[in-house]
This record gives C-alpha cells, structure tokens and sequence, in this order.
C-alpha cells in the first residue's frame, strides 16, 4: 500500500490548539486531482495543502491549496503553515526567505527568528464593487445602523477576494449570523465568495481589530484565522487611512467565536504608488503521520 508522509500545525496560533489547523503533504506531485480534493474532504479543515516535490522550480516549492469543497489559488494560512514545514522538514539548512508557487502567484515567505513570527508578502492588492449596505445587513441579520457608513462596503482581492464590512462595535460582530440563502444570492454576482467583518473594538486590548471571516461557498461557515482576508483587510485599511495614516502595524484577533482565537499581525503601506502588503503570525506543529492512497 503506497503512504504519503504528513504533518499538521497550528496557524497564527496563540499557543497549541488555537489558530488555524492545517494539514501539509510532502512529496505530493502523483496524487491525483480528485485524490487530493478526498483527502482534503476527509480532514474536513478550512484548507489542506499538497507540496508537489522537495525540490524547487523557479526558485520555488510548487504547493496546491484545497478546502473542503474545491482547489484555490492562494490562500494565507496555508502559505505559513506550508512554509513553516518546508522550513524545517523539508530543507537542510534554514533559510531566510521560502518561495512558494501557487496557481495564482508565486508568494515569498520570510522568517523572522528573533519574533518567532512568519511573514507573508501579498500580492498588489485590487479593489473592486462598492455593494449596497442594505443587501449586506440583510446578509448579515444585522440593523444597518451597526455598519460604519464612514467607509464603504468593498470587494477587495490580494489573490483571493473577500467583501470587507466595517462594523462600528465588537458587539455588533458578535450579533453577525449570516443568512446563508441571501448570502448565496449575492455572491451569484459578486467576484468574491466570502465575507469578512471587522471593528476597533476588541476581546484582548492589546489587539487593535476584531474580524469574522464566513465562506460557506468553500465549505467552510467560519474560518478560525484567515490570512488572504486580512491582507485585503491591511490594504483596505490603508486606502481608506482607517486609523488616519497611510501605513499600519497593526494586531488583529479572529476565531473567538468559534473557540479558536487566533492572532494575526498586519504591515501595509504604500510604496512608489502601490500599497504593499505583509501579513504574520505564529506557526506550532501539532502531529506528523501517514496517509494510505
């Protein structure tokens, strides 16, 4: 019976059992599509993620992404979690910078040992629809009222796209439950498929925002921390100088919820016209094993 070796960690933890759960395979480049979309199905975590070889081209690790219901091109806590296992199962010496190749674009990873912190550079991000707050509080089963009509209510992708909705109280947050037939309605014409919303108000007051992120679309209700969203959160923040600046550096807490808080940190700014964007976080194994094909 033919085995495939891997390893499950904790991303943007707080310390074990919180963060975001991913499962890594190595070596991974002959299993087949629908193989892996099982194997992703039966984890059942918000993403699984496949490395193709232990070794690199163009200068990177060639890496697919597969949530519960379907493949994506990038996504934020598997690219940590990936390149904290690349890092130290799959090199022989560590490395300052990992590059990892996606189906949407090759993402550098860097690793910062004196923060014990990963960092992620996104791609340039791109704003799209302004939606209509009416439509969202609907979405949402929340009173209009609660949205922040200071900023708008935007699609935003840095690779994978979400709908940013600010919300002006962490109780406003907790009151989010979401319609999920009016929700599908809308993202039937929208690019992007989930939805996250945040405020300045939080649970720990070292952070200074607290997000929900909901993609039901990719099986998954709600993500325990979600890094692709939050970088479009970061740029989002940035272009609309939520905190009256044009850079950030910033805390964000997620997951609490759902009993997995989680803690991500935020770094954009513009340069040379353009908003860069870094998104980091803490990375704990968990569990190493084998899978039976």
């Amino acid at each position: 019976m033919e085995r495939i070796n891997y390893s499950i960690v904790d991303v943007f933890s707080n310390g074990k059992y919180t963060g975001n759960q991913l499962a890594v395979f190595k070596n991974a480049g002959n299993v087949p599509d629908n193989e892996m979309q099982q194997i992703a199905k039966e984890i059942n975590f918000s993403e699984t993620t496949f490395i193709l070889s232990d070794s690199k081209i163009d200068g990177g690790y060639d890496v697919r992404i597969f949530t519960p219901n379907e493949e994506v091109p990038f996504a934020g806590h598997p690219t940590l979690g990936t390149a904290y296992i690349i890092q130290n199962e799959v090199l022989d010496e560590p490395l300052e910078n990992i590059i990892l190749n996606f189906k949407g674009d090759q993402i550098t990873v860097s690793f910062n040992n004196q923060e014990e912190l990963i960092w992620m550079k996104q791609n340039e991000p791109t704003f799209g629809r302004i939606l209509d707050e009416n439509k969202i509080s609907e979405v949402l089963n929340i009173h209009k009222e609660n949205i922040d009509d200071r900023f708008p209510i935007q699609e935003v992708s840095t690779g994978l796209p979400v709908i940013v909705v600010p919300l002006k109280s962490l109780d406003a947050v907790k009151k989010v439950k979401v319609n999920r037939g009016k929700k599908f309605e809308l993202i039937e014409h929208t690019e992007a498929k989930a939805i996250m919303v945040f405020s300045p108000e939080t649970y720990n007051s070292k952070n200074d925002l607290n997000v929900r992120d909901f993609a039901d679309f990719y099986g998954i209700p709600e993500d325990a921390a979600t890094g692709s969203s939050n970088g479009c959160l970061a740029s989002y923040l940035v272009k609309y100088r939520y905190f009256e600046n044009s850079e950030i550096n910033v805390r964000v807490e997620q997951g609490y919820e759902i009993g997995r808080p989680s803690l991500l940190f935020l770094k954009a700014g513009y340069d040379t016209g353009k908003i860069n964007v870094h998104v980091g976080g803490k990375v704990v194994k968990i569990a190493q094993g084998e899978w039976f094909l």
